[in-house]
């Protein structure tokens, strides 16, 4: 089978390698879609050198068939098609114990510190299975987990049908929040200096702002007629963009904060005690937001299509990688079985 590693900074080595065979409690799946997102983009430019072994096979947002079944497994069949949560827990630190996994103090992101989906037949547990209806292309199923991210941001928010969001940051993640969000009744609106992201989120339906261009305060004033937001989503990774955020939302609006920030940023925490805000943190996805994002794609409200650039081959993934750097693109599908 082919995969595609992770083998320093700004390259990744496709090769040919025998698959193993799964463990009891293991099915290995034939590897269908593989998405390329943010966290593997900062993985291809070495700022996780620290925590990911090379040469790592990386990947995480996949869709596949199951193709061999462990001796200890009893709930899944060769044949079904599905997708992964890319999480490992252990069941026994504080987060685990509070009913927490998903954030477990000892996670194993699947795909980042132990190996991914990028490579024709994959081993995984059984428990980290989600089922796929019959009606859901596997092309589509490669967003489940991303969108499950979204799901479980506005889920964290606690929005409610009525109210204003603002989304700051239209990349895939912000535009499937506002897809998410819009689902669940609200009105968005979405912040993103790229030109053609503001334009596919106006195809869309989505009022949009560029924030270098417009005082977004003032906007948004306009728009809640002088209230605020009800819910900020800060996706963009920004420092300014964290710093603004509390100048957009109403009196105790809520603020989540989505984007990966390395460095520590300024925020106002004079606003923060001013209108009495509240600011969560809203990191990956339980399996009911998986659950929900299914039927999401599965309904069509998240518009698949609109949303994937471009679909390469397993021997294009550095191509793709490079392409992903330089900006503009949504989302990279990587099709593993081409040309096996």
């Amino acid at each position: 089978m082919l995969t595609a590693a992770y083998s320093g900074k700004h390259t990744m080595t496709v090769a040919e390698v025998d698959a193993a065979p799964p463990q009891p409690d293991e099915v290995q799946i034939a590897v269908a879609y593989v998405g390329l997102c943010g966290t593997d983009l900062h993985i291809y430019h070495g700022h996780m050198d620290a925590r990911v072994d090379t040469p790592a096979v990386i990947g995480h947002e996949m869709s596949g068939t199951i193709i061999e079944v462990g001796d200890d497994v009893k709930d899944w069949s060769v044949g079904d098609q599905v997708t992964v949560m890319p999480l490992d827990w252990d069941d026994t630190c504080s987060a685990c114990l509070a009913g927490h996994q998903h954030i477990c103090q000892n996670l194993d992101f699947i795909g980042i510190d132990s190996p991914g989906a990028l490579q024709g037949r994959w081993n995984v547990n059984a428990s980290t299975l989600v089922s796929l209806p019959s009606d859901v292309s596997l092309r589509s199923a490669a967003l489940v987990e991303p969108a499950a991210v979204a799901v479980h941001d506005v889920r964290r928010s606690e929005l409610v049908a009525g109210d204003k969001a603002v989304v700051l940051g239209g990349g895939p993640i912000g535009l499937l929040i506002a897809v998410v969000a819009r689902a669940e009744g609200a009105d968005v609106l979405i912040a993103e200096v790229d030109a053609s992201r503001r334009q596919l989120a106006a195809d869309l339906g989505f009022e949009v702002m560029n924030p270098v261009d417009v005082d977004q305060v003032a906007l948004v004033e306009r728009w809640t007629d002088g209230v605020g937001a009800d819910i900020v989503f800060e996706v963009s990774g920004a420092a300014a963009a964290v710093l603004g955020c509390t100048g957009l939302a109403k009196v105790r609006g809520t603020i989540v904060i989505v984007a990966i920030h390395p460095q520590p940023a300024p925020i106002d925490l004079q606003r923060v005690f001013w209108r009495e805000l509240r600011i969560l943190g809203a990191r990956v996805y339980q399996r009911t937001d998986f659950e929900r994002a299914v039927e999401l794609i599965a309904s069509g409200v998240v518009p698949v299509e609109a949303l994937i650039s471009t679909v390469e081959p397993i021997a294009a993934t550095a191509d793709a990688f490079a392409a992903l750097a330089d900006g503009g693109s949504m989302k990279i599908l990587i099709d593993v079985q081409a040309g096996a």
